[in-house]
């Protein structure tokens, strides 16, 4: 999709729950190398490795072993190409910190669909990387807390769709504005969402959540977090 449409940018990477991918074909070199030839050669159009990481609150796909030898590996080609990370973390904080410490990004990076505490946003941050939120970011009191606290410039928004919608009952969703009209996937329309499916138009939710937390201009706020994002994805181009 993105080689047909200008618009459109894309990762390339090895989610953690799918590492066993690597030795499914009994050659992880040969895997970690299609994933270099994948980003060299269309690095017009990849802006980052990822996602990648460790989930361990899914460890019935893929063990912690493996997902800690490949996380590793890909960081490891991460420096190599120079390319920013695209980074997941689900219950794994220690063994995930660990890890990015040893392999200090040298091309930056997000922590995408951040849900943790700010000892834990700042260390990311101070090891030079960007956190990433979403609806997922944004369903409690405590997390609204957090996000509170983020300096804005070292923040990116995203809405992980289809999923990690802001619903009803998450803390943030008073602060929502803008609502888009939905139906039912069966009777689709192009002016309307599909119900109960996030959609990258859901962005301005976030952002106005955001901006409300942290009692600060929507349109302000909304060009640092583009500067941002060129800065953390588009500084090859």
């Amino acid at each position: 999709m993105s080689m047909k449409d200008d618009r459109l940018y894309c990762t390339v990477g090895c989610h953690p729950t799918h590492a066993g991918d690597f030795e499914k074909e009994g050659n992880p070199d040969e895997y970690l190398s299609e994933l270099q030839r994948l980003i060299t050669e269309n690095r017009r159009k990849v802006v980052a490795l990822g996602e990648c990481g460790l989930d361990y609150d899914r460890l019935h796909f893929c063990d912690k072993p493996t997902q800690l030898k490949y996380f590793e590996k890909q960081l490891e080609l991460s420096k190599k190409l120079e390319i920013p990370l695209f980074l997941h973390c689900r219950s794994a904080f220690d063994d995930f910190w660990t890890l990015i410490d040893r392999h200090r990004p040298s091309s930056g990076g997000v922590v995408h669909s951040f849900d943790g505490t700010l000892p834990d946003a700042r260390k990311f941050i101070e090891a030079g990387l960007k956190i990433g939120l979403n609806g997922c970011s944004l369903k409690t009191q405590d997390n609204l807390d957090v996000v509170c606290n983020l300096p804005s410039e070292s923040i990116l928004l995203e809405t992980d769709c289809p999923w990690c919608e802001v619903r009803p009952t998450h803390a943030g969703f008073k602060n929502i504005k803008t609502k888009f009209d939905s139906v039912k996937k069966e009777k689709w329309h192009p002016d309307k969402l599909v119900k109960s499916r996030n959609e990258p138009a859901n962005i301005v939710q976030i952002l106005e959540i955001l901006a409300a937390v942290k009692n600060v201009d929507e349109d302000k706020l909304c060009e640092q977090i583009y500067d941002n994002t060129i800065k953390t994805f588009f500084n090859h181009l």
